[in-house]
């Protein structure tokens, strides 16, 4: 069996933000650019955001969710510095 993953999907309850930190924040590229959708490789893997409703309607569930999902995704930064460029990122998309 081949153990490979190949695409994980985020359901994202504001997806112009969430494609905004993804590209500009971090500066990952958008692959096969479509709307209403986004996708970025990410070393082999392929990480989409979608509209949190959306998702939720094609997995037949509630888009409302409690608690904890089970599911936790990291990013290892190249450096310190890296890490309060994306920490800065995230407070100016806050305000």
């Amino acid at each position: 069996m081949n153990q490979h993953l190949h695409l994980i999907t985020l359901g994202v309850r504001d997806f112009e933000a969430s494609k905004k930190f993804y590209a500009e924040t971090l500066g990952w590229k958008i692959s096969r650019p479509q709307e209403g959708i986004a996708f970025f490789q990410a070393g082999g893997v392929v990480l989409g955001i979608y509209p949190r409703e959306l998702l939720a309607e094609d997995a037949l569930t509630s888009p409302e969710g409690s608690g904890f999902s089970g599911i936790t995704l990291a990013y290892n930064a190249q450096s310190e510095s890296e890490v309060d460029e994306i920490i800065a990122g995230l407070e100016i998309q806050k305000a």
